[in-house]
């Protein structure tokens, strides 16, 4: 914005020189201290706004960015899918949060180093960081703020600008900036802060207690159980696991509690079961439909997990399903809509080998069935995802015929869109579902059946979900992360 047509100077805080390093950890330190200093910067400043109730400048601060420079064309391992860039030339990426995500920085810079063999360059940026995205986690400003200024807050301190805050790098259409720097990163630093602002919302939880492995579902029955499984986790020393998170940031550890439980549950109540190294599982309740799926997988992947599960019910679609069945899903038909505009239903969302070999040896291993038995609880197939719940009330002519050439076995309206965000995003996806009605063959459960339903199956399914989860922690991440979910021109960073 030119400062000259609200008359005011701009100020901001003192210009740091770009620094050349050989190490992720110096790197790290140097972009959490230039952050900090453009944070603490904003800050003060709006402080002493609010105070004088006046403005004698434009106030701005800019993200800290981290690039690379390489004319080699020496090709690295091959079986690689990140940490390197393809070929010669500028790569760059804005960062936000460095204190949040210091462990998958330096994982992802030591990695260039490692690969290429040349300095990185932490510098500031030429994006200037929003205010709202400055203020800490939690802060609350009474009253209006314009009322106070007496001009909009937006001639005195940047604001959030949706026209730069899009999907455009893993959307596949970055390609060389303006500035002649390729993306480093899947996400720019305000897309990022833009979807940490609305995890606190949605979840109730700080994104600085999600970890490296989620599971979504559509039943709060699931999330009963799982705070039930993490309270047993917390209390056993042997677990592993050192804390469980609840909405409105409660934590629970073997010595105690701290914190409130928020008065009023959230629209996607989120419980996370913490590790140290991360590596503990989030529990999301996503409610239902595609629009919610959509929504919460848009804001978990800047986060960059490992892996992210659907757990939840589906309509059987098959005469030889039972009520309590389990649906492996190997495929999907997309009739959900909210993805189409970002990934065409032309492309194919494949299976992943190495979920699907969890989620199958971990229903064997709850249930004890193997081999041939497992055919008996548990088919492999197609899951159709929709947007009409009621699509039952209509003519079923159309969707029945489309559904029996996709040769589905189940249909229900999140895993789909689950499964495509995940390959959008380069997050490994699975989906596991339960047959909990048949509505072409007449079988719905009725009040007492439901009791009955819930209760005992609930139980197990979570059980293999997180037994899967538990598997695929253990599984070398370059293994989990493979070169299936990258395309042609791909980041460097996971």
């Amino acid at each position: 914005m030119n400062s000259r047509l609200i008359g005011l100077p701009v100020e901001q805080p003192p210009t740091l020189a770009a620094k050349l390093h050989t190490t992720a950890e110096s790197a790290v330190e140097d972009l959490i201290a230039r952050y900090q200093t453009a944070t603490d910067f904003l800050r003060d400043q709006f402080g002493a706004v609010m105070d004088s109730g006046t403005a004698k400048a434009r106030y701005r601060a800019f993200y800290p960015q981290v690039s690379l420079e390489t004319s080699s064309y020496a090709k690295v391992d091959s079986r690689l899918s990140y940490g390197h860039v393809a070929e010669p030339g500028r790569y760059s990426a804005t960062i936000t949060r460095p204190d949040l995500f210091s462990k998958y920085l330096t994982m992802q810079l030591g990695l260039l180093l490692q690969n290429h063999g040349v300095p990185l360059t932490v510098s500031n940026s030429e994006t200037p960081i929003p205010l709202h995205f400055a203020m800490l986690e939690g802060t609350h400003v009474e009253g209006s703020i314009e009322d106070r200024l007496q001009r909009p807050l937006r001639d005195v301190f940047d604001v959030p600008d949706l026209e730069t805050t899009d999907d455009h790098i893993v959307n596949g259409v970055g390609g060389i900036g303006p500035d002649g720097f390729r993306a480093l990163a899947p996400f720019t630093a305000q897309r990022i802060d833009y979807s940490l602002a609305r995890l606190s919302h949605y979840t109730a939880t700080s994104p600085a207690h999600f970890q490296n492995h989620v599971l979504f579902t559509n039943y709060q029955f699931y999330m009963d159980e799982f705070l039930a499984f993490a309270q047993a986790q917390v209390a056993n020393p042997e677990s592993g696991y050192i804390a469980l998170v609840e909405p409105g940031n409660r934590i629970t550890t073997s010595a105690g509690e701290a914190g409130e439980l928020t008065a009023k549950l959230p629209q996607m109540p989120t419980y996370h079961l913490t590790r140290a190294d991360g590596n503990g599982i989030t529990m999301v309740n996503i409610g239902v439909g595609p629009s919610n799926a959509k929504t919460i997988t848009d804001h978990v992947a800047v986060l960059r997990p490992h892996v992210w599960l659907m757990l939840g019910h589906c309509a059987g679609l098959r005469n030889s399903q039972s009520l309590g069945d389990y649906v492996l899903a190997h495929a999907y038909v997309r009739e959900d809509h909210v993805l189409d505009d970002d990934l065409p239903t032309w492309v194919p969302i494949p299976a992943l080998a190495e979920v699907q070999v969890a989620l199958e040896q971990a229903v064997a291993s709850v249930t004890n069935y193997s081999g041939y038995e497992l055919k008996r609880i548990m088919r492999t197939g197609t899951v159709a995802t929709i947007d009409n719940r009621n699509w039952e009330l209509r003519d079923q002519s159309g969707p029945v015929q489309r559904l029996s050439q996709s040769r589905a076995i189940a249909l229900d309206m999140e895993s789909a869109t689950i499964a495509a965000n995940g390959f959008r995003f380069r997050v490994p996806y699975g989906t596991l579902l339960c047959v909990s009605d048949k509505p072409l063959h007449g079988e719905l459960k009725l009040p007492g059946m439901a009791t009955a339903f819930y209760k005992n199956q609930v139980a197990q399914h979570l059980q293999i979900g997180i037994r899967a989860l538990e598997s695929l922690r253990d599984m070398p991440l370059e293994r989990l992360h493979s070169r299936k979910l990258r395309s042609f021109e791909e980041t460097a960073f996971l």
